[in-house]
């Protein structure tokens, strides 16, 4: 009975608020068979979209379904552990794959080793200790120095032997050759036994053909075969109008054609092989009439007819024989007949372009014998070979597989300041702003708001590439100036520039700045807007009182004056409306002049507090949910953890423009409104010596009110 394995100790770390295990050694790689799935930050992941080698990941997806799922990246990770000496190895993400890491004591070590140190050969490396994904992939430089390469296919140049080179390109021919692994066309043991084969069958049928059954006039048989099958419709067809002309004799007339169909031709100028022509029978149409081959035939059909005479019926019949009856007919159908039974049966045409000659002659050389050699030897190397593909797949999860680890069981790259996500696509500059999470999405998704992030999906163009999508996330500053329609510029991973435009927005905070400033810029907006609203109506109301008064200065002459009345109630209403408000303001003095003056700021800063409290609050509340699972989950992740984006963490992801350190900045504007800034200089002095002045009036009417001042205690000035 065997003892149950020790159970792992693993280690975590908190980031972004979310407890992820951390990935240190070989032996955390071996044991995620029992790490609970529910601590892992993801479940599954797409294939296409990542910034990660398509093709590592294609490796890794064995059902082809386009996901990676928890066991295949854990079969992947036990795939290429059992071929390294340290299975820690994996963590590196290193480009190139050490000689040294693979383990040389098991039977795949060894074959990936000698497949590996024959690839470097292959390359001219042969003392080079590491080998790359890119020198792995290279399959034509690497087979280029080995014709046979155990692919199965022998190319011309696998031998030396002229006359089997020749052999080989008779097969390609004949039947078409097979690519190898370098892009040479050459033949499979398949195509070698499929062309034998048809040499073999292809001379049994020609021999056949000897028999006198078959050749029943020698060598002329191919001849009167090709002239009865020329003829064979039209004579059948002949022959079955004159039957019916003995049956009855009214069909005649309608059995050789009507006089206005001959006189459709006669209009026309005429050739002997003229389509019309060639559609009338053979001669005319006569009960019991055999059919002449010479005189009175149609002119479209004179020259075949000429030839079955001569070809057929004259060697059968005799020189003579001018003449064929339906007995006559069938007769040399009968005779015929096994001729066109093995003609329609022939094997081995494939190979009839070879020539009987060049035929036979392959077949009794040495040249199958030779092949055969050659694919002994290719398959000989088969499995050396074979493992070169296990050589890419090896370098490939050596170089990779730590990225996807780090995005799949933990988020560490993500939040990691020196390196990207795979799922992050780029950078977005706009609006004076640079953000780093930007994600390739088919489009917009519901699911992503629910996020709680600012997102502003982009469409990304660039000359000579296909057009892509992306979702940038702006999690610092405000959204003032962040409107669809707007041009940004978007770097890729690789530094390549696209046009970006943004092209719909999932509205969220992004700061508590911006939640602060809020409700002023909402009301200094409204104000704008009924500003807006009010003088389109004074514009209104002005052009219509000057149509009023153009339209009675016009008709004055008509109109009669009427006096003005005096409305009491009106001048009593504005009379009670003043004095309400004025009793108002003078509540509020009586109330503001006791207030002791060093309460004034905290009045200011309550104010401000209660108008921006509410949009903080809520801001704050969804900055405190705001996560990335939605935004990956809309492009095809399966996240399992709940990956925060905190303020201080959001600040990280979005840059806003500032200096650099150490510049200096002049304040002198070439193009600054001199006069404008006077003015407002002048105003600002003015608010200020007034707002002194005013506090001077306030703090001696207050001490001739209190007889001390309001920041001596009131102790102190009783005593005085």
């Amino acid at each position: 009975m065997t003892k149950p394995a020790a159970p792992h100790n693993w280690t975590f770390f908190r980031t972004g608020g979310l407890d992820q295990v951390a990935l240190s050694t070989g032996a955390d790689l071996l044991a995620l068979d029992q790490l609970d799935q529910k601590l892992w930050v993801a479940l599954s992941c797409p294939v296409k979209g990542l910034e990660l080698d398509e093709k590592t990941l294609a490796l890794i997806d064995t059902d082809g379904d386009g996901r990676i799922r928890v066991p295949e990246l854990l079969a992947a990770v036990k795939w290429a552990a059992a071929r390294l000496v340290d299975t820690g190895g994996l963590l590196e993400g290193a480009a190139a794959l050490p000689l040294a890491a693979i383990n040389p004591t098991t039977d795949d070590g060894k074959i990936l080793l000698a497949s590996s140190r024959q690839i470097l050969a292959n390359l001219g490396r042969k003392d080079a200790a590491a080998i790359s994904v890119d020198e792995t992939a290279n399959t034509a430089k690497i087979f280029s120095a080995s014709p046979l390469n155990g692919d199965g296919v022998i190319p011309p140049e696998a031998t030396d032997d002229l006359a089997v080179q020749a052999l080989i390109r008779d097969i390609i021919a004949c039947l078409g050759g097979s690519a190898d692994r370098t892009g040479s066309m050459g033949v499979t043991a398949e195509k070698i036994e499929a062309f034998f084969a048809d040499l073999a069958a292809y001379v049994a049928w020609v021999e056949k053909s000897a028999t006198k059954e078959i050749a029943i006039l020698g060598a002329a048989t191919e001849d009167a075969g090709s002239a009865i099958k020329a003829v064979r419709v039209k004579v059948e067809d002949y022959f079955a109008r004159t039957r019916l002309a003995a049956f009855d004799g009214r069909a005649l007339a309608a059995l050789n054609r009507s006089e206005t169909d001959y006189l459709a031709l006669a209009a026309k100028d005429l050739k002997i092989s003229a389509e019309e022509v060639a559609g009338f029978p053979l001669a005319r149409i006569e009960a019991g009439k055999p059919l002449p081959l010479r005189e009175g035939v149609n002119p479209a059909w004179a020259a075949a007819l000429a030839a079955l005479q001569h070809k057929v019926v004259q060697p059968i019949f005799g020189a003579g024989q001018v003449t064929l009856t339906p007995e006559e007919w069938s007769m040399l159908n009968t005779q015929f007949a096994p001729y066109e039974t093995w003609l329609s049966g022939k094997a081995g045409s494939a190979v009839e372009k070879l020539g009987l000659a060049r035929v036979k002659e392959i077949l009794a050389g040495p040249g199958r014998d030779a092949l055969a050699g050659l694919v002994a030897k290719d398959n000989a190397l088969e499995p050396e070979f074979k493992a070169i593909s296990d050589v890419e797949r090896l370098a490939r999860y050596y170089r990779d597989l730590r990225a996807l680890l780090h995005n799949f069981v933990n988020f560490a790259d993500f939040y990691s300041r020196d390196r990207s996500a795979v799922f992050q696509a780029g950078t977005l500059f706009l609006d004076s702003r640079s953000t780093e999470l930007c994600l390739r999405v088919d489009g917009p998704n519901p699911l992503a708001a629910m996020s709680k992030a600012y997102i502003a999906y982009c469409a990304c163009t660039r000359a000579g590439s296909p057009p892509m999508a992306i979702a940038a996330c702006f999690t610092q500053g405000d959204s003032d100036y962040l409107f669809v329609g707007r041009h940004g510029v978007f770097y890729d991973r690789l530094g390549r520039d696209w046009d970006a435009v943004i092209t719909s927005i999932a509205d969220n905070p992004i700061s508590i700045r911006q939640a602060f400033w809020s409700p002023y810029k909402k009301f200094l907006r409204f104000i704008e807007e009924q500003v807006a609203k009010r003088a389109a109506a004074a514009d209104a109301e002005a052009a219509g009182k000057l149509a009023a008064v153009a339209e009675k200065t016009a008709n004055v002459d008509k109109a009669k004056p009427e006096p003005k009345k005096l409305d009491l109630a009106l001048i009593t209403g504005i009379g009670v409306a003043i004095g309400s408000i004025g009793t108002f303001l003078a509540t509020v003095f009586a109330k503001f002049v006791e207030v002791p003056g060093w309460q004034f700021p905290l009045i200011i800063v309550g104010l401000m507090l209660v108008i921006s409290l509410p949009s903080m609050l809520i801001a704050a509340l969804k900055l405190r949910q705001r996560t990335l699972g939605p935004i990956l989950e809309g492009n095809g992740w399966a996240v399992n953890g709940r990956v925060r984006i905190n303020i201080p963490f959001g600040t990280a992801l979005t840059d806003i423009a500032s200096l650099p350190a150490g510049a200096h900045r002049s304040l002198e504007d070439p193009y600054e409104d001199k006069e404008a800034a006077r003015q407002k200089r002048r105003a600002l002095f003015l608010f200020v010596v007034l707002l002194l002045a005013g506090a001077a009036v306030f703090v001696r009417w207050d001490h001739n009110r209190r007889g001390r001042y309001f920041w001596e205690p009131a102790a102190a000035a009783a005593k005085g």
